[in-house]
């Protein structure tokens, strides 16, 4: 008997007897538990009220909630035992592993743009180390920071250092059926000097790398924000986006809480015949189990749609 068999079969037992079920709260705070129509992606800590500190719990409430899909950034960096324990409970819940990081190292340097020879032989070690992790969960995508532009070099000599050093990457993960997304990152709020910012400048870079193991990562977050446009952008470069991401503007929020009609993004995405996942890489608008419950019911509301 699966969970929510047990969870229902449970409750209505209890009911019958006059006795108060101990059940999974999605049933006792009357959350609608049917799958998505796409793939969203919680992250760790998203539901931490409602599941509590263990992240393997986490994934579980999640997948109760008809959630098909899970992303975490920090994945490399946790211990071995605990990545096992993750690429378990998703195979065992019927989830997909989203991404995770691929470059630590990266994230705050300007040397790939820069075209140093030691950080592109590092940044190629990294991408050797995260394919026994992706293959680990059962991972088939890896976020890729390209860090920061180098000031002192025209900005179309960083471009070609950044083709190379991913052509270099690329050659490591085909092998292996794994995609690295590069993620454009805005730079008027978050990430003042980062080197790549627009998702056009990144289909043109996953043009010149000419790899199926190199894409881009759509975050819609950072993308309102620097060029707007999100249906259009998504229809110029879909032949080149690997992955989706998710927040409101402002704020980096679940969608309903800003400018955003993700509704109708969703509805646009899905009727493109899009099969992959959609992390939601935002934070809670509101606190404690109620927020938790009010995220739920925001996704429920956008995903609404013919």
């Amino acid at each position: 008997m699966d969970r929510r068999t047990f969870v229902k079969t449970g409750l209505a037992t209890s009911a019958a007897l006059g006795l108060p079920f101990a059940g999974h709260s999605t049933i006792t705070r009357n959350i609608d538990t049917k799958a998505f129509k796409l793939k969203y992606a919680p992250h760790i800590g998203m539901f931490k009220h409602s599941a509590g500190e263990d992240p393997i719990d986490q994934i579980k409430f999640m997948a109760d909630q008809g959630f098909s899909a899970f992303e975490d950034n920090s994945l490399s960096t946790r211990e071995v035992s605990l990545q096992e324990k993750i690429s378990k409970t998703l195979a065992d819940r019927k989830m997909e592993m989203g991404v995770f990081v691929g470059n630590w190292m990266i994230r705050r340097g300007d040397d790939l743009a820069k075209g140093d020879t030691e950080v592109r032989k590092a940044f190629v070690e990294e991408i050797k180390s995260s394919v026994d992790v992706a293959k680990r969960v059962n991972a088939t995508w890896m976020t890729i920071v390209l860090g920061n532009r180098h000031h002192r070099l025209e900005p179309d000599y960083q471009t070609a250092n950044i083709v190379e050093t991913l052509k270099q990457a690329s050659s490591i993960l085909e092998p292996h059926g794994l995609v690295m997304v590069i993620e454009p990152l805005n730079h008027l709020h978050n990430h003042p000097d980062v080197f790549l910012s627009k998702v056009p400048h990144g289909y043109l870079i996953c043009k010149a790398v000419n790899s199926p193991a190199c894409k881009i990562l759509f975050d819609m977050y950072h993308q309102q924000i620097t060029e707007g446009n999100i249906i259009q952008n998504i229809d110029y470069a879909y032949e080149e986006t690997g992955y989706f991401q998710i927040g409101d503007v402002p704020g980096r929020k679940e969608p309903t809480t800003g400018e955003m009609n993700y509704r109708n993004i969703f509805k646009h995405i899905h009727s493109k015949g899009y099969v992959g996942i959609l992390g939601m890489e935002h934070g809670n608008f509101h606190p404690n189990k109620e927020g938790e419950d009010r995220l739920i019911k925001a996704y429920r509301e956008v995903d609404d749609f013919e």
